[in-house]
């Protein structure tokens, strides 16, 4: 266990430890909520744990599991996504991004490159580049297989606190840790070719020959519930439920999150789980609903969360953090 170092020094102040990224910091007595200068996370948090062994098979959410068995039950699934991402080429998206958008470095962006480290560390997973692009659509996706990269949009990191954008980049790392990239980029393609951001037509009418409607369904419900694991991944990094439950507020109330009670929040979460589990109709237009989607409703995020930490099970593979530490 990562316990909080404090070296006292004159009228009070001191050396502190960050408990995330392990940079030492001088602090006034006056200081308050002092932030680690690195990281910018706060370092009154407590201890941080990190996972020397950790397996995706400890957090994966069953829905997650079964879908992917689904998917990867359909005939010819690896083989025509393989292909698909064979003909598309992971240097076309290299090549986008690098040419349209902020790559993250420790001197460019420092605080989400400490952040994204943070992330990888707790996780075990090797360090992807990291990028920023403008877009006033709050949200982050993960791309690529054999080189992997995080897109933030702008929009997302100027309504999130930073304990806030941890929790999305840990999400994103979650995927990678799951295991989930190749599927995943393959599931991001066709949703830009759908929402016109790749409209070449000799593209569009490859991928109509090698990926079939059924393929590109059981695509979509997976990639909808691999979304859960990495709810649970992004947990395992910053330790605090309520981070999870705050950013999914800020997704659905944008802005105006700020003036919107928490505590009201989860118990609306409680209240859509119980009407999903005791109500048929409603869950049958929630399935409706979310067929259409990339990613599951925050507010039913947030109560998968709950359940999770509920059931003890998150405690266990943190408790399990814990030991293989003190081993």
């Amino acid at each position: 266990m990562a316990d909080i170092d404090i070296v006292s020094g004159e009228n009070g102040g001191g050396t502190v430890r960050c408990p995330f990224c392990g940079q030492r910091n001088q602090t006034r007595p006056d200081a308050g909520q002092a932030r680690c200068g690195r990281c910018r996370l706060l370092l009154s948090g407590g201890p941080h744990r990190k996972f020397a062994e950790l397996d995706k098979h400890d957090y994966v959410h069953p829905a997650d599991s079964r879908a992917l068995a689904a998917l990867r039950a359909i005939p010819g699934m690896d083989k025509a996504v393989t292909k698909l991402l064979n003909i598309t080429g992971e240097p076309m998206i290299n090549v986008i991004f690098m040419a349209s958008a902020v790559k993250v470095t420790p001197r460019q962006c420092p605080d989400l490159y400490a952040k994204l480290q943070v992330a990888c560390t707790t996780l075990g997973v090797a360090m992807p580049d990291l990028y920023v692009q403008q877009s006033p659509i709050v949200n982050a996706f993960t791309y690529g297989v054999d080189r992997t990269i995080i897109v933030l949009f702008s929009g997302l990191l100027e309504r999130l606190t930073d304990e806030e954008v941890l929790c999305v980049i840990a999400h994103e790392v979650g995927h990678i840790h799951a295991e989930h990239v190749l599927y995943l980029t393959a599931a991001r393609l066709l949703q830009a070719i759908a929402d016109g951001a790749i409209s070449a037509a000799p593209l569009n009418n490859l991928v109509a020959k090698l990926i079939s409607a059924s393929m590109e369904t059981a695509l979509r419900a997976w990639m909808r519930r691999a979304e859960l694991s990495c709810d649970r991944a992004a947990l395992l990094v910053t330790q605090d439920p309520d981070v999870i439950g705050r950013t999914m507020m800020k997704l659905c109330g944008g802005t105006f999150a700020s003036r919107v009670d928490y505590d009201q929040f989860l118990a609306q979460a409680r209240d859509f789980q119980q009407n999903y589990n005791d109500k048929a109709l409603d869950r049958f237009w929630a399935d409706i609903i979310t067929s259409g989607l990339t990613h599951p409703f925050p507010v039913w995020r947030v109560s998968e969360i709950m359940k999770w930490v509920d059931s003890g099970e998150y405690g266990q593979v943190l408790s399990g953090a814990a030991e293989s530490r003190a081993a």
